[in-house]
Formats: structure tokens, sequence, C-alpha cells
């Protein structure tokens, strides 16, 4: 998904995920000045003081950079056209949001979708911009009116974050996260990798592997996806079930042994429609 390419004006969503790692330099300058430890001793350190403060060694996103993005082009009418890591094999923090940002600007600014992305995904690659000094004034409107600006929360045409469809945007607490979505919908959610280890797999030089997680995770909100437009009725149950039967069919086309596609299909499952069983005539 180069920003310099012509780009596909059929495509209408970017449904995305990121995968991020810690800076260690920054961490062991802002935390740890004195002393200032080598970049993966000074994660170690930070990780273990969140892990038995908060109970997670969750390191938060403003001292994180993306290794990973991972985007799903879907048409209006909710057809999966192509999904897509950025900059592979190399998977650089520079190049992957200045093509992450491009990209949107080439597509003509899809709808983001994401799940919890306002306050992760998006929150990253904004900061990654301002990092790497990448200029977004499309996305950045700070002089439109408020509602008009693609980063007002409530804007679900710029960004439609299932995560604040499902929870009346943040009145409730969604215990569970994308996994428990997935697997209401019979798909397969978290498999071998989990959130948790990208940083350890990072160490171990497991880019591909985190990027190939990644596609799995834009795959389960690509689902929910659907589900939340029957939700909101801008499809029917049978035209989602027959996008999910095309969508399979597209992932099988692609899952070679031993790619994500494959361990993705190993662990699909159908959703089961209560609809399509008789109703009892017992009487009560």
């Amino acid at each position: 998904m180069k920003g310099d390419a012509v780009a596909d004006p059929a495509v209408r969503y970017f449904v995305f995920d990121v995968e991020s790692v810690a800076d260690g330099n920054l961490i062991s300058k802002l935390r740890y000045g004195e002393d200032r430890p080598p970049a993966e001793d000074a994660i170690e350190r930070y990780r273990s003081e969140l892990i038995e403060k908060y109970d997670s060694d969750f390191i938060p996103y403003t001292y994180q950079v993306p290794v990973s993005v991972a985007v799903a082009k879907v048409a209006a009418d909710f057809r999966l056209i192509d999904l897509v890591v950025l900059d592979e094999p190399h998977y650089r923090p520079q190049v992957i949001t200045r093509d992450f940002w491009r990209g949107w600007e080439a597509y003509r600014r899809p709808t983001f979708v994401t799940f919890n992305g306002r306050s992760f995904d998006v929150p990253l690659l904004e900061l990654a911009a301002f990092r790497f000094g990448v200029s977004v004034p499309g996305w950045f409107n700070i002089h439109a009116k408020s509602f008009e600006q693609p980063r007002n929360r409530y804007n679900i045409d710029a960004h439609f974050d299932i995560h604040d469809l499902l929870t009346n945007f943040g009145a409730s607490r969604f215990t569970g996260g994308l996994n428990l979505v997935a697997n209401i919908l019979g798909k397969p959610g978290k498999m071998s990798v989990q959130g948790d280890m990208v940083q350890d797999m990072y160490y171990q030089n497991r880019l591909g592997e985190i990027n190939e997680y990644c596609r799995c995770d834009v795959l389960d909100t690509y689902f929910a996806f659907l589900r939340c437009q029957v939700l909101v009725g801008h499809i029917t149950l049978e035209q989602e079930h027959a996008l999910v039967l095309e969508t399979k069919q597209w992932i099988t086309e692609r899952a070679e042994p031993g790619s994500a596609y494959e361990l993705y299909l190993r662990n699909w499952g159908d959703w089961k429609n209560p609809w399509a069983e008789p109703e009892s005539t017992e009487k009560t």
C-alpha cells in the first residue's frame, strides 16, 4: 500500500491493526536517567515495575513505535478486496508510518475500522507521525468545525471503532476484547500469539511472525465489522453470511502451508445460527 501508487477508488474502509514495541532508549533516558541502562534492560525494568503495580507489563503507547500494521481494504458493499502488511519484509517503523498515512490519502481517506483503535492504534500512529516528521494535514484538520474533524471522537465516518459501538463510547466496560468478539462469531481469536508476546518476539527477530499475527487480528476485526453492519441495519444476516463465505474462499486461495491464513482456517469455526433451528412448539 504505497502512498504514491494509483489507489483503487472502490476502497471505502481500512480495517487495520497495529503491533508495536517499546523504544528502550527513550525509556532509559526518561525513566532511568541517572544510570541509563541499555535499551533492553530499561524495557525489562519498566515491565517489571508495571506488572508489580498494575498486574500487567504493557508499556504505554507513548513509549512505543509500530513494527507491524496490517490493513484490509474493504469495498463500500463490505467485500474484502485485499489484506496487506506494510513495508514487508523490512517492517521499518518510519516507513510503516509514512506508508500508512500516505496510503490513507491515496485511497481518498477511507473510513478507519478498528477494535479499540481510538485508544491505542490511532494515537500510536499519530505520535509516530510526530516522531518521524510525517505530515498528515487531512487527518489533523484542526480548523474544521469540531464535529467535522476526522479525530472527533463521535465522527464514525472517519473512524468506526467497534469497541466504541459496543460500549456506547465507553459508557460500559467491555471485558474480553476482540478475542471475545471473534469467538462469539466462531472465529479463531487469539491463537498461538498474544499481544504481550510481541516485545519478546521482536527481541528474537521474529518480525514475520508478528506480522502474520497482525493479519489474523485484522481478519477477526473484519468479521466483527460485518456483524456490526447487521447490528446497525446496513446489511441483513443473510448478506453477512454470504460475505463470510466469500471471504473464507478468499483466505483459502491464499492459505499456503505454514502461513497465517492456513493457521486461521485450521482454527475456523462457523457461527451457529439460532434462527436456522425450528422453534419449539411446546406450551409452557
